[in-house]
Protein backbone atom coordinates (compact mmCIF):
# COMPACT_ATOMS: atom_id res chain seq x y z
CA UNK A 1 0.00 0.00 0.00
CA UNK A 2 1.49 3.22 -1.21
CA UNK A 3 4.31 2.47 -2.85
CA UNK A 4 4.80 5.83 -4.04
CA UNK A 5 3.25 8.40 -1.89
CA UNK A 6 3.13 12.02 -3.44
CA UNK A 7 2.90 10.45 -6.85
CA UNK A 8 -0.03 12.12 -8.98
CA UNK A 9 -2.16 10.08 -11.53
CA UNK A 10 -4.25 11.43 -14.49
CA UNK A 11 -6.00 9.83 -17.24
CA UNK A 12 -5.90 10.30 -21.56
CA UNK A 13 -8.83 9.25 -22.56
CA UNK A 14 -8.81 8.28 -26.71
CA UNK A 15 -12.94 7.82 -26.25
CA UNK A 16 -12.67 3.90 -27.40
CA UNK A 17 -15.48 3.05 -29.55
CA UNK A 18 -15.06 -0.96 -28.10
CA UNK A 19 -15.61 -3.42 -29.88
CA UNK A 20 -19.26 -4.51 -30.14
CA UNK A 21 -20.46 -0.91 -28.50
CA UNK A 22 -21.80 2.48 -30.37
CA UNK A 23 -20.07 5.77 -30.44
CA UNK A 24 -22.51 7.02 -28.16
CA UNK A 25 -21.97 4.70 -25.61
CA UNK A 26 -17.94 5.25 -25.85
CA UNK A 27 -19.36 9.07 -25.00
CA UNK A 28 -21.51 7.66 -22.09
CA UNK A 29 -18.30 6.17 -20.85
CA UNK A 30 -16.49 9.40 -20.91
CA UNK A 31 -19.25 11.09 -18.04
CA UNK A 32 -18.98 7.53 -15.89
CA UNK A 33 -14.73 7.53 -16.07
CA UNK A 34 -14.21 11.08 -15.87
CA UNK A 35 -16.98 10.96 -12.59
CA UNK A 36 -15.28 8.22 -11.11
CA UNK A 37 -11.81 9.40 -11.44
CA UNK A 38 -12.74 12.46 -9.94
CA UNK A 39 -13.94 10.23 -6.87
CA UNK A 40 -10.86 8.22 -7.04
CA UNK A 41 -8.53 11.42 -6.61
CA UNK A 42 -7.01 11.73 -10.14
CA UNK A 43 -5.50 14.77 -11.00
CA UNK A 44 -6.06 15.56 -14.18
CA UNK A 45 -8.53 13.85 -17.15
CA UNK A 46 -7.70 15.14 -20.56
CA UNK A 47 -8.60 14.12 -24.30
CA UNK A 48 -6.64 13.38 -27.04
CA UNK A 49 -7.06 14.68 -30.69
CA UNK A 50 -7.93 11.96 -33.50
CA UNK A 51 -9.70 12.35 -37.22
CA UNK A 52 -10.64 10.32 -39.78
CA UNK A 53 -10.36 7.12 -37.11
CA UNK A 54 -13.29 5.44 -37.04
CA UNK A 55 -12.74 3.56 -33.63
CA UNK A 56 -12.16 6.71 -31.37
CA UNK A 57 -14.96 9.29 -30.98
CA UNK A 58 -12.44 11.91 -29.53
CA UNK A 59 -12.08 14.31 -32.39
CA UNK A 60 -12.38 17.29 -30.35
CA UNK A 61 -10.78 17.62 -26.93
CA UNK A 62 -12.19 21.05 -25.98
CA UNK A 63 -15.74 19.67 -26.72
CA UNK A 64 -15.09 16.39 -24.23
CA UNK A 65 -13.23 18.92 -21.94
CA UNK A 66 -16.24 21.34 -21.70
CA UNK A 67 -18.74 18.28 -21.11
CA UNK A 68 -16.22 16.24 -18.42
CA UNK A 69 -15.85 19.73 -16.37
CA UNK A 70 -19.70 20.36 -16.59
CA UNK A 71 -19.88 16.83 -14.55
CA UNK A 72 -17.47 17.20 -12.02
CA UNK A 73 -16.55 19.58 -9.88
CA UNK A 74 -12.88 19.86 -9.24
CA UNK A 75 -10.78 17.33 -11.24
CA UNK A 76 -8.82 18.99 -13.72
CA UNK A 77 -10.01 18.93 -17.20
CA UNK A 78 -7.94 19.41 -20.83
CA UNK A 79 -6.81 18.67 -23.90
CA UNK A 80 -3.82 15.87 -24.62
CA UNK A 81 -3.53 17.90 -27.29
CA UNK A 82 -4.92 20.16 -29.40
CA UNK A 83 -3.22 19.79 -32.50
CA UNK A 84 -2.14 23.68 -33.74
CA UNK A 85 -1.24 22.98 -36.82
CA UNK A 86 -5.05 21.91 -37.40
CA UNK A 87 -6.48 25.28 -36.10
CA UNK A 88 -6.48 28.54 -36.18
CA UNK A 89 -5.13 29.85 -32.44
CA UNK A 90 -7.69 32.44 -31.90
CA UNK A 91 -9.94 29.96 -32.06
CA UNK A 92 -8.18 27.79 -30.14
CA UNK A 93 -7.78 31.11 -27.65
CA UNK A 94 -11.78 31.82 -28.08
CA UNK A 95 -12.88 28.28 -26.99
CA UNK A 96 -10.23 28.04 -24.29
CA UNK A 97 -10.47 31.21 -23.05
CA UNK A 98 -14.63 30.02 -22.38
CA UNK A 99 -13.67 26.78 -20.87
CA UNK A 100 -11.65 28.82 -18.10
CA UNK A 101 -13.90 31.80 -17.59
CA UNK A 102 -16.53 28.52 -17.02
CA UNK A 103 -14.58 26.15 -14.77
CA UNK A 104 -11.98 28.43 -13.13
CA UNK A 105 -8.47 26.76 -12.01
CA UNK A 106 -9.49 23.69 -13.49
CA UNK A 107 -8.21 23.62 -17.19
CA UNK A 108 -5.39 22.53 -19.14
CA UNK A 109 -4.10 23.43 -22.91
CA UNK A 110 -1.88 20.88 -24.35
CA UNK A 111 -0.88 21.93 -27.25
CA UNK A 112 0.82 19.18 -29.59
CA UNK A 113 3.04 19.88 -32.71
CA UNK A 114 1.87 17.39 -35.30
CA UNK A 115 -1.94 17.29 -37.46
CA UNK A 116 -2.48 13.53 -35.71
CA UNK A 117 -4.05 12.58 -39.06
CA UNK A 118 -3.21 11.67 -42.85
CA UNK A 119 -2.74 14.49 -45.00
CA UNK A 120 -6.31 14.10 -47.01
CA UNK A 121 -7.99 14.64 -43.30
CA UNK A 122 -5.24 17.92 -42.20
CA UNK A 123 -6.43 19.69 -45.86
CA UNK A 124 -10.87 18.91 -45.17
CA UNK A 125 -9.58 20.21 -41.78
CA UNK A 126 -7.42 23.29 -43.10
CA UNK A 127 -9.75 23.97 -46.02
CA UNK A 128 -6.17 24.41 -48.35
CA UNK A 129 -4.15 22.36 -50.36
CA UNK A 130 -0.95 25.02 -49.52
CA UNK A 131 -1.39 25.23 -45.83
CA UNK A 132 -0.89 21.66 -45.98
CA UNK A 133 3.38 22.19 -47.37
CA UNK A 134 3.70 25.08 -44.31
CA UNK A 135 5.55 24.27 -41.35
CA UNK A 136 4.53 27.36 -39.20
CA UNK A 137 4.13 26.17 -35.73
CA UNK A 138 6.45 28.47 -34.45
CA UNK A 139 3.99 31.27 -35.57
CA UNK A 140 1.01 29.37 -34.40
CA UNK A 141 2.28 29.02 -30.89
CA UNK A 142 3.55 32.87 -30.85
CA UNK A 143 0.16 33.87 -31.96
CA UNK A 144 -1.62 31.49 -29.69
CA UNK A 145 0.33 33.36 -26.68
CA UNK A 146 -0.58 36.13 -27.71
CA UNK A 147 -3.74 36.13 -27.99
CA UNK A 148 -3.59 34.91 -24.61
CA UNK A 149 -1.06 37.79 -23.37
CA UNK A 150 -2.89 40.08 -25.34
CA UNK A 151 0.84 41.29 -26.19
CA UNK A 152 1.16 41.80 -29.76
CA UNK A 153 3.74 44.14 -30.62
CA UNK A 154 1.88 47.22 -31.78
CA UNK A 155 2.95 46.60 -36.05
CA UNK A 156 2.09 42.99 -35.36
CA UNK A 157 -0.77 42.68 -38.58
CA UNK A 158 -3.32 40.90 -35.32
CA UNK A 159 -2.44 43.70 -33.00
CA UNK A 160 -6.29 45.07 -33.29
CA UNK A 161 -7.79 41.59 -32.60
CA UNK A 162 -9.20 42.29 -28.97
CA UNK A 163 -10.76 39.14 -27.63
CA UNK A 164 -12.98 39.28 -24.78
CA UNK A 165 -12.21 38.59 -21.14
CA UNK A 166 -8.61 38.66 -19.46
CA UNK A 167 -6.02 37.41 -17.84
CA UNK A 168 -7.86 35.12 -15.09
CA UNK A 169 -9.41 33.35 -18.23
CA UNK A 170 -6.40 31.74 -19.32
CA UNK A 171 -5.83 27.66 -19.05
CA UNK A 172 -2.11 26.09 -17.54
CA UNK A 173 -0.20 25.14 -20.83
CA UNK A 174 1.64 22.53 -21.53
CA UNK A 175 3.71 21.47 -24.79
CA UNK A 176 3.29 17.84 -25.70
CA UNK A 177 6.32 15.92 -27.00
CA UNK A 178 7.89 12.62 -28.11
CA UNK A 179 11.07 14.07 -29.65
CA UNK A 180 13.19 16.97 -28.49
CA UNK A 181 11.30 19.27 -30.78
CA UNK A 182 8.46 19.21 -28.25
CA UNK A 183 11.10 20.14 -25.53
CA UNK A 184 12.59 22.99 -27.34
CA UNK A 185 9.15 24.91 -27.55
CA UNK A 186 8.18 23.90 -23.67
CA UNK A 187 12.27 25.12 -22.56
CA UNK A 188 11.58 28.55 -25.07
CA UNK A 189 8.67 29.36 -23.79
CA UNK A 190 8.53 28.55 -20.30
CA UNK A 191 5.50 26.27 -20.81
CA UNK A 192 4.60 22.67 -18.73
CA UNK A 193 5.92 19.96 -20.96
CA UNK A 194 4.14 16.22 -21.24
CA UNK A 195 6.56 13.50 -22.59
CA UNK A 196 4.44 10.61 -25.05
CA UNK A 197 6.21 7.55 -23.24
CA UNK A 198 3.98 5.38 -25.06
CA UNK A 199 4.88 6.95 -28.45
CA UNK A 200 8.82 7.11 -27.79
CA UNK A 201 9.69 5.11 -24.68
CA UNK A 202 13.37 5.21 -25.21
CA UNK A 203 13.73 8.92 -25.27
CA UNK A 204 11.72 9.84 -22.38
CA UNK A 205 13.87 9.36 -19.38
CA UNK A 206 16.76 11.56 -20.78
CA UNK A 207 13.87 13.92 -22.64
CA UNK A 208 11.88 14.90 -19.63
CA UNK A 209 15.37 15.16 -17.55
CA UNK A 210 16.42 17.75 -19.39
CA UNK A 211 13.50 19.65 -19.18
CA UNK A 212 13.74 19.86 -15.62
CA UNK A 213 17.79 20.75 -15.67
CA UNK A 214 17.04 23.24 -18.63
CA UNK A 215 13.70 25.08 -17.69
CA UNK A 216 13.92 29.26 -16.79
CA UNK A 217 10.87 30.58 -14.78
CA UNK A 218 8.24 32.25 -17.27
CA UNK A 219 5.55 34.21 -17.01
CA UNK A 220 3.44 30.76 -17.00
CA UNK A 221 5.42 29.03 -14.74
CA UNK A 222 7.99 30.09 -11.66
CA UNK A 223 9.30 26.31 -11.87
CA UNK A 224 8.83 22.85 -13.90
CA UNK A 225 5.56 21.29 -14.32
CA UNK A 226 6.43 17.56 -16.27
CA UNK A 227 4.36 14.68 -16.72
CA UNK A 228 5.42 11.20 -18.31
CA UNK A 229 2.31 9.73 -20.15
CA UNK A 230 2.61 5.89 -20.78
CA UNK A 231 0.08 2.92 -21.31
CA UNK A 232 -0.81 0.98 -17.87
CA UNK A 233 -2.73 -1.73 -17.57
CA UNK A 234 -3.39 -3.31 -14.40
CA UNK A 235 -5.38 -5.76 -12.51
CA UNK A 236 -5.40 -7.87 -9.03
CA UNK A 237 -2.67 -10.24 -10.35
CA UNK A 238 -0.15 -10.32 -12.90
CA UNK A 239 -1.96 -12.83 -14.73
CA UNK A 240 -5.23 -10.88 -14.75
CA UNK A 241 -2.90 -8.00 -16.22
CA UNK A 242 -1.56 -9.84 -19.05
CA UNK A 243 -4.68 -11.15 -20.08
CA UNK A 244 -6.38 -7.89 -19.76
CA UNK A 245 -3.58 -6.29 -22.05
CA UNK A 246 -4.06 -9.21 -24.69
CA UNK A 247 -6.31 -7.11 -26.80
CA UNK A 248 -3.75 -3.64 -26.56
CA UNK A 249 -1.13 -5.39 -26.97
CA UNK A 250 -2.10 -6.97 -30.50
CA UNK A 251 -3.57 -3.98 -31.25
CA UNK A 252 -0.09 -2.04 -31.04
CA UNK A 253 1.54 -4.69 -32.75
CA UNK A 254 -1.42 -4.68 -36.30
CA UNK A 255 -0.52 -0.89 -35.80
CA UNK A 256 2.88 -1.14 -36.42
CA UNK A 257 2.57 -3.26 -38.98
CA UNK A 258 0.53 -0.43 -40.78
CA UNK A 259 -3.09 -1.18 -39.79
CA UNK A 260 -6.03 1.67 -39.20
CA UNK A 261 -8.80 1.42 -37.68
CA UNK A 262 -9.04 -1.64 -35.20
CA UNK A 263 -11.06 -2.29 -32.65
CA UNK A 264 -10.19 -3.99 -29.56
CA UNK A 265 -10.62 -7.25 -29.82
CA UNK A 266 -12.09 -9.19 -26.93
CA UNK A 267 -9.05 -10.65 -24.38
CA UNK A 268 -9.83 -14.43 -25.09
CA UNK A 269 -9.66 -13.28 -29.07
CA UNK A 270 -6.34 -11.62 -28.38
CA UNK A 271 -5.20 -14.55 -26.30
CA UNK A 272 -5.89 -17.18 -28.73
CA UNK A 273 -4.53 -14.95 -31.61
CA UNK A 274 -1.74 -16.26 -33.96
CA UNK A 275 1.16 -13.71 -34.38
CA UNK A 276 2.44 -12.98 -37.59
CA UNK A 277 6.39 -13.11 -37.85
CA UNK A 278 5.84 -9.71 -38.40
CA UNK A 279 3.48 -8.65 -35.91
CA UNK A 280 5.38 -10.54 -33.04
CA UNK A 281 8.74 -8.96 -33.96
CA UNK A 282 6.40 -5.35 -33.41
CA UNK A 283 5.19 -7.03 -30.16
CA UNK A 284 8.65 -7.38 -28.90
CA UNK A 285 9.72 -3.84 -29.82
CA UNK A 286 6.45 -2.43 -28.20
CA UNK A 287 7.15 -4.01 -24.85
CA UNK A 288 8.73 -0.47 -23.61
CA UNK A 289 5.37 1.04 -24.35
CA UNK A 290 3.22 -0.88 -21.69
CA UNK A 291 3.40 -0.81 -18.15
CA UNK A 292 1.86 -4.49 -17.09
CA UNK A 293 1.11 -5.93 -14.12
CA UNK A 294 -0.30 -6.55 -10.50
CA UNK A 295 -1.41 -3.38 -8.73
CA UNK A 296 1.76 -3.28 -6.76
CA UNK A 297 4.14 -4.41 -9.73
CA UNK A 298 2.59 -1.20 -11.39
CA UNK A 299 3.07 1.30 -8.50
CA UNK A 300 6.59 0.26 -8.18
CA UNK A 301 7.48 0.24 -12.00
CA UNK A 302 5.59 3.83 -12.02
CA UNK A 303 7.61 5.09 -9.20
CA UNK A 304 10.46 4.39 -10.55
CA UNK A 305 9.67 5.83 -13.57
CA UNK A 306 8.62 9.02 -12.09
CA UNK A 307 11.95 9.27 -9.84
CA UNK A 308 14.10 8.22 -13.26
CA UNK A 309 12.49 10.98 -15.52
CA UNK A 310 12.45 13.66 -12.47
CA UNK A 311 8.59 14.16 -12.59
CA UNK A 312 5.35 13.78 -9.81
CA UNK A 313 2.58 12.81 -12.26
CA UNK A 314 2.13 9.98 -14.58
CA UNK A 315 -0.47 10.43 -17.28
CA UNK A 316 -1.98 7.22 -18.06
CA UNK A 317 -2.54 6.53 -21.57
CA UNK A 318 -5.96 4.12 -21.87
CA UNK A 319 -6.12 1.65 -23.91
CA UNK A 320 -8.02 -1.03 -21.39
CA UNK A 321 -9.73 -3.18 -23.93
CA UNK A 322 -13.25 -2.44 -22.28
CA UNK A 323 -15.15 -0.35 -19.90
CA UNK A 324 -15.46 -2.98 -16.87
CA UNK A 325 -11.59 -3.56 -16.96
CA UNK A 326 -10.75 0.42 -17.29
CA UNK A 327 -12.54 0.76 -14.27
CA UNK A 328 -11.56 -1.83 -12.21
CA UNK A 329 -7.80 -0.89 -13.05
CA UNK A 330 -7.94 2.78 -12.54
CA UNK A 331 -9.50 2.36 -9.02
CA UNK A 332 -6.89 -0.66 -7.94
CA UNK A 333 -4.00 1.89 -8.62
CA UNK A 334 -5.76 5.08 -7.35
CA UNK A 335 -6.00 2.88 -4.12
CA UNK A 336 -2.82 1.74 -4.14
CA UNK A 337 -1.42 4.81 -4.09
CA UNK A 338 -3.32 6.36 -1.65
CA UNK A 339 -5.06 9.05 -4.02
CA UNK A 340 -7.88 10.71 -1.70
CA UNK A 341 -10.25 13.23 -1.88
CA UNK A 342 -7.65 15.47 0.36
CA UNK A 343 -4.59 15.10 -1.39
CA UNK A 344 -6.71 16.04 -4.95
CA UNK A 345 -7.88 19.07 -3.71
CA UNK A 346 -4.74 20.20 -2.54
CA UNK A 347 -2.75 19.48 -5.82
CA UNK A 348 -5.66 21.14 -7.58
CA UNK A 349 -5.06 24.48 -5.51
CA UNK A 350 -1.46 24.42 -6.16
CA UNK A 351 -1.81 23.36 -9.83
CA UNK A 352 -2.89 27.37 -10.09
CA UNK A 353 -0.05 29.08 -11.18
CA UNK A 354 0.55 32.23 -8.81
CA UNK A 355 0.33 34.82 -11.39
CA UNK A 356 -3.64 33.69 -12.00
CA UNK A 357 -4.60 33.61 -8.27
CA UNK A 358 -5.05 37.51 -7.98
CA UNK A 359 -7.57 37.15 -10.14
CA UNK A 360 -9.40 33.94 -8.47
CA UNK A 361 -9.69 35.62 -5.34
Amino acid sequence: MNTSIGLKLSILDFVHIYNGTSATESLQNVTDMVQLAEQWGFNRYWFTEHHNTTTLMSTSPDLLSLHAASHTKSIRVGSGGIMLPNHSPLKVMENFTLLEGLHPGRVDLGIGRASGTDGRTMWALLRSQELMEVNDFPEQLDNLLSFFARDFKANHPLNHIHPPGDHSMVPDMFMLGSSEGGLHFALEKGLGFVFAAHLAPQRAIPVLRAYRSNFKPSSYLTEPQSMLATIVITAETEEEAKYTAGPAELMWAQMSTGERNLTFPTPEEAKNHRYTPHEELARERNNDRFVIGSVRQVAEQLSQLSKASLVDEIMIADFYPNQESRKKGHELLAKELGLSQENKRAREKESIQPWKKEYLK
